[in-house]
């Protein structure tokens, strides 16, 4: 091969190289980033790498090596903008586009299997499972899950589907359309506008979507479509409008599954992290509407399930919500009653967790306290309170941690009723500090 061949080779090879931006690529796999996502330490790493990497049991930063207090995958919008873009401008002209997962490109996948579940007379089951695998796959990029999220008419379609009832009919589809909706509405990968979709299309018709809700999670196969329903409750209760808030608030069968959401799991009493959070979101979101909705829900055994909670070592998250809850439900005669009857469970469960929620949950226990001991002065949450252990210290604490001057009112008038003594002032709570006496 002569000089001018070769030549006129590397000229054409030259033209077909792709040079890669060292920012698109993910310091693990080396790979332009489908799905980048930042660790608290800044570092955007594929979302499918870093997960592998997490799953295997290692807790540090793979690019620094530094611990990670936190393994929250960040989306990186920006950075997917910039590859999304450069990708669209670096291929050549005469490239075809990939093919998606589930069909030739994601608009046409999308309107496919969006027809489908439509079709009268045809099993919606199998093109729904079809699209929860498709937006539930790590490796399947993000844009081609928005742009199905996004398709015109796929949230109010699958929708549809989860609020049949027609005679005979099964919760199979109802749990399918559940799995759908829910992937969207959760998904850190899935855009809010396209998350608002879904609590839009449940509110058109709020007391079908209500009813069939409850029905999925009183009859549904398993567990997780039962969290999954929850996680729609609370899309609606974020995104919709009040009537359809009230609509949730007033459905008793609704609240009566959340709470039994909020339940044991198993004979041992085993409570489950993702369903007690899934649960007690949305309680404590119903429970801040109206009296009505506090008396029924005191009525349907939300005090006990939230007390329960307490009482158990799960995230701090859920504790901070089964305060709000028991927060909202001292503020209806009922709930302070069965506050009360439980005192002896209660009250000392709010004051071990009243510094385990953040300042959020610290002064929703502290209007708890406040409530029934030192507003309606119940002997019996009084005697309870003074009991607890450390409840002083952590009163003290919380009042000069930079609370609200309500929560600070609050927490000086409950001092009185605690005993001044070296037990509970020293010993009953353990702040992890080191104190240095000056003298």
């Amino acid at each position: 091969m002569g000089r001018k061949e070769m030549g006129r080779l590397a000229a054409e090879y030259q033209v077909l190289e792709v040079k890669v931006p060292t920012f698109f690529r993910c310091p693990i796999s080396l790979d332009v980033m489908r799905s980048p996502v930042s660790l608290c330490t800044g570092v955007t790493y594929d979302r499918a790498s870093i997960q592998r990497w997490l799953d295997s049991g290692n807790t540090t930063c793979p690019a620094t090596m530094l611990p990670l207090p936190s393994t929250d995958l960040v989306p990186n919008l920006t950075l997917r903008r910039l590859i999304a873009l450069w990708a669209s401008t670096a291929a050549p002209s005469s490239s075809s586009p990939a093919p998606s997962a589930i069909g030739p490109t994601p608009a046409a996948a999308a309107a496919e299997l969006v027809r489908q579940v439509a079709a009268p007379g045809v099993d919606p089951c199998p093109p729904l499972r079809k699209l929860a695998a498709f937006l539930s796959d790590d490796d399947v990029d993000e844009f081609d899950k928005n742009a199905l999220a996004r398709a015109g008419g796929a949230a109010e379609t699958v929708t549809s589907v989860l609020r049949r009832r027609e005679k005979g009919a099964g919760v199979e589809a109802a749990e399918a359309a559940v799995r759908v909706l829910a992937v969207i509405a959760a998904s850190d990968c899935i855009d809010e506008e396209n998350r608002k979709r879904v609590a839009t299309a449940l509110a058109a018709d709020a007391a079908s979507s209500v009813a069939s809700l409850a029905r999925v999670m009183r009859s549904g196969s398993g567990l997780e479509v039962r969290v999954d329903a929850a996680r729609l409750v609370e899309s609606l209760l974020r995104n919709a409008t009040p009537e359809a808030k009230a609509t949730v608030a007033e459905s008793e069968e609704l609240v009566a599954e959340l709470i039994r959401l909020v339940g044991p799991v198993d004979e041992k009493g085993s409570l489950d992290r993702q369903a007690v959070e899934a649960g007690l979101s949305c309680l404590a979101a119903i429970v801040a509407g109206t009296r009505r909705a506090r008396s029924e829900m005191v009525r349907l055994g939300a005090v006990p399930a939230a007390v329960r909670v307490l009482a158990t070592e799960l995230a701090a998250g859920s504790h901070a919500q089964a305060l709000r809850v028991l927060e909202a439900a001292v503020g209806c005669a009922e709930g302070r009653a069965a506050v009360c009857e439980e005192a002896e469970e209660a009250i000392p469960a709010v004051v071990s967790k009243m510094m385990k929620g953040g300042m959020g949950g610290a002064e929703a226990a502290v209007a708890v306290l406040w409530a029934v001991c030192h507003r309606y002065k119940d002997r019996r949450a009084v005697d309870a309170a003074a009991a607890s252990k450390g409840g002083l210290t952590k009163l003290l604490l919380l009042m000069q941690s930079g609370c609200s001057p309500a929560a600070r009112q609050m927490a000086s008038e409950l001092l009185k009723m605690f005993k001044v003594n070296a037990k509970s002032c020293l010993a009953g709570y353990d702040s992890k500090t080191t104190h240095i006496m000056p003298f």
